[in-house]
């Protein structure tokens, strides 16, 4: 009879139920929300089910994130940098170019959008985070993920790089949500509704130029973008040059659902109720939103000056699409217009600032390495 009693003893101390906390309860309600939000309600569920499906792994089993764990090793890909560079080529893979070639103005467009970066830089100062701290922290505002990880590792900001990767990914797939009240309230119906003019057809000359002229005059001025960057405009290579058909596919396809599996399963399996559940990390989940906020407001006022200054020939919905959430900032920016008017497409013009939002949002990345001396 004891060795049964003992016997059960030591299975029910083995369950999770035996060692979860009120914390890991927490998150792991949180976890469920995403999954509902994933496959209920279809937002990036590309993104957000991974993540929120390591998020419930590792508050069931912490020890899968731990030293010698399943997702400690995935990880270890992020730490060195790997996934992200590797999300980049896919990402470029993946992307046409071509709206932002043909109306170069989109690199405003873009580059306003940076301003939620600086701003949660700013306001991450005030509130007590240091320097190196508050500029990974600002980088959640281009709502990218990869950049987000890249920058928090190479600034020495691993203590932190979990709530940062979790608060940008998390940003990235509730586009959504967050973009279009924001995008409604700095803008009128008449405003919304302004169709813009065809796109000029750009050549293949042009195509593969654009990658190689970008890598050359970026990755020069900051070479710290360079594993970024380069490997951005490689898989836009791969995809313009026509000669490499089965690497472009690869890029795209196989390796990219891979390598977004791992990244993020990993991101999620960061956010155990012990690593997420404190005051310095709901700073940080409440600046990423506060700088993404600001980066789609800093982008639509960008998109009325430009409206106003063209005499209404661009659209200021498109300047939402300035942060660097590819596809999804561009298709809510096609979707609001389509609200107004439903034969309004402004999916292509609003692929231009989306593909300046990756560059800028990169670029600012390079910036705070290069003042920080990394």
């Amino acid at each position: 009879m004891d060795y049964i009693s003992e016997t059960l003893s030591n299975l029910l101390g083995q369950t999770a139920f035996a060692n979860l906390s009120i914390g890991n309860l927490v998150m792991v309600a949180v976890a469920c929300f995403f999954l509902y939000l994933a496959i209920a309600k279809e937002y990036e569920p590309l993104l957000l089910l991974p993540i929120s499906f390591g998020m419930l792994l590792v508050n069931i089993y912490p020890p899968i994130m731990a030293e010698g764990g399943l997702l400690n090793y995935f990880f270890k890909l992020d730490e060195w940098t790997i996934l992200p560079s590797l999300i980049f080529m896919g990402v470029g893979a993946l992307t046409d170019f071509g709206p932002l070639i043909a109306n170069p103005k989109s690199f405003l467009l873009g580059a306003a959008a940076q301003f939620g970066v600086f701003g949660a830089y700013l306001m991450a100062m005030l509130l007590g985070f240091s320097s190196e701290s508050a500029a990974a922290i600002g980088i959640i505002g281009g709502a990218d993920g990869p950049t987000s990880i890249y920058l928090a590792m190479k600034l020495g900001q691993a203590d932190i790089m979990g709530p940062i990767a979790v608060a940008a990914y998390s940003y990235m797939a509730l586009v959504p949500i967050i973009q279009p009240p924001i995008m409604k309230l700095l803008t009128t119906k008449e405003e919304r509704s302004i169709k813009m003019e065809q796109l000029r057809p750009v050549s293949k000359k042009e195509r593969i130029l654009f990658p190689i002229v970008v890598t050359i005059v970026v990755c020069s001025i900051l070479p710290s973008t360079a594993p970024l960057i380069g490997m951005l405009m490689l898989g836009n290579l791969f995809r313009e040059s026509g000669v490499v058909r089965q690497l472009q596919e690869t890029a795209s396809n196989a390796l990219m659902y891979i390598v977004v599996i791992l990244l993020g399963t990993s991101v999620g399996a960061t956010a155990s109720a012990e690593a997420f559940l404190k005051v310095t990390t709901l700073k940080i989940i409440a600046l990423g939103l506060v700088a993404f906020a600001i980066g789609t407001a800093a982008g639509v006022l960008f998109g009325k000056i430009m409206c106003h200054a063209t005499h209404g020939k661009i659209n200021p919905l498109i300047g939402a699409a300035g942060v660097s959430a590819v596809p999804m900032a561009a298709r809510v920016a096609q979707k609001v217009g389509a609200e107004e008017d439903p034969t309004n497409f402004l999916l292509m013009h609003a692929m231009g600032p989306n593909v300046a939002g990756v560059i800028g949002t990169a670029v600012a990345a390079g910036l705070f390495m290069a003042v920080f001396g990394v």
